[in-house]
């Protein structure tokens, strides 16, 4: 397999999971009125996907360390596909958040076994790169689960986007089984996982790089769980939602392509998250100050451009000292933060405090960064 085509595949498997979630987000509404329950807890299939992401990151992490990369990322795909039809049989809302939650189990492996192989076949300055251009995919994924959605939505119902998501997740089996190389070519004894976590839960990089990755995507998916709502609120349609997306997409390539560009001209990953850190506190103020109108979607524009230049340098650096465990390691990581970001969405799909979410964002950004990079230093 060529190296274009293997980061094709890549590119394709890591943007699985935001696309999978995103596309829920337009179908919030019908989902609301086909089960008839109320904004609020609608909202929660957001924040099952990611507790349910969360436990499937540990799941995949620990069997691809195992098992291999190949098998684990079939494994995976084989789940989601399977819940996603079970999906479209449920009728009641609570047997539909039980799905969900199935589904993200699967979904997770498109995120910790795809970083693992990457890691195992690039490394350093070209590892950062890899993960820029990973980010700027990253980036494009919610205008994509957004604009399908909201069309699949206006057409099918919630159950379209459920068989959207089917035949992605079948496209996606089919590709890997085809073309997915088994990376882990020296199969050393898997760390024990206890071991392992200990050693993360002592190391404040691995903390400071958590809530960083959590802080960035609470960020930027508070607004694909809340936003649907003040659309409807402001009398705007879920069509003008999901373009959103587009343009909303347009801002985090900027920061990924940014992310890019600054490191090949020699500027540090921490300079970088400063920055972003800073752009998303302002965006937060912004979006704040800008809820009673469609504006705020201007001012979502800075925190997406924030998300762009920062996930793909926290991500590139926060395993550095793990090369011994990747697989385990990145389902430990992966676990913390989504525990995280799982956490506070619920916590926003309770309060619907949109700006207020991103302002908590960009002031624990700025507190960590800002200290990152005067340990650098």
């Amino acid at each position: 397999m060529t190296s274009r085509s293997f980061l094709s595949l890549a590119i394709a498997l890591v943007m699985f999971p935001q696309i999978a979630q995103t596309v829920y987000s337009p179908a919030l509404g019908d989902i609301g009125l086909s089960f008839a329950v109320r904004p609020e807890m609608a909202a929660q299939i957001l924040s099952v996907y990611f507790l349910g992401f969360a436990l499937g990151v540990v799941v995949w992490g620990r069997l691809c360390d195992r098992v291999g990369r190949r098998p684990a990322m079939l494994g995976g795909l084989v789940l989601y596909a399977a819940a996603t039809m079970l999906g479209l049989c449920v009728d009641t809302f609570e047997a539909l958040l039980a799905v969900q939650a199935l589904a993200a189990l699967g979904a997770a492996v498109g995120s910790v076994v795809t970083q693992t192989v990457l890691r195992d076949r690039y490394q350093g300055a070209q590892l950062g790169q890899v993960f820029s251009v990973i980010g700027i995919a990253l980036a494009a994924s919610p205008a994509i689960g957004l604009f399908s959605g909201a069309a699949l939505v206006r057409f099918f119902g919630y159950q379209g986007a459920l068989g959207g998501l089917l035949m992605l997740s079948l496209v996606l089996l089919v590709w890997c089984a085809r073309c997915l190389p088994e990376t882990l070519v020296i199969r050393l004894p898997p760390q024990p996982l206890l071991k392992t976590a200990w050693r993360m839960l002592k190391d404040p990089a691995i903390w400071r790089s958590t809530f960083l990755v959590a802080a960035f995507n609470v960020a930027l998916f508070s607004y694909y769980n809340l936003a649907p709502f003040q659309f409807e609120r402001l009398g705007l349609s879920s069509e003008l939602f999901g373009y959103s997306g587009v343009v909303l997409a347009l801002g985090s390539g900027v920061g990924a392509w940014l992310s890019k560009r600054l490191l090949g001209q020699g500027f540090g990953g921490s300079q970088l998250s400063v920055v972003a850190a800073v752009v998303l506190l302002v965006g937060g103020v912004g979006v704040q100050g800008l809820l009673d109108s469609s504006g705020f979607v201007a001012a979502m524009l800075l925190i997406v451009l924030a998300f762009g230049m920062a996930i793909p340098n926290v991500l590139g650096a926060a395993l550095a000292g793990y090369g011994d465990c990747l697989g385990t390691a990145g389902a430990l990581f992966g676990l913390f933060y989504y525990l995280l970001i799982g956490g506070a969405l619920l916590l926003a799909a309770w309060s619907q405090a949109l700006g207020w979410t991103l302002i908590l964002c960009g002031a624990l950004a700025v507190c960590l960064t800002v200290r990152q990079a005067r340990r650098a230093d």
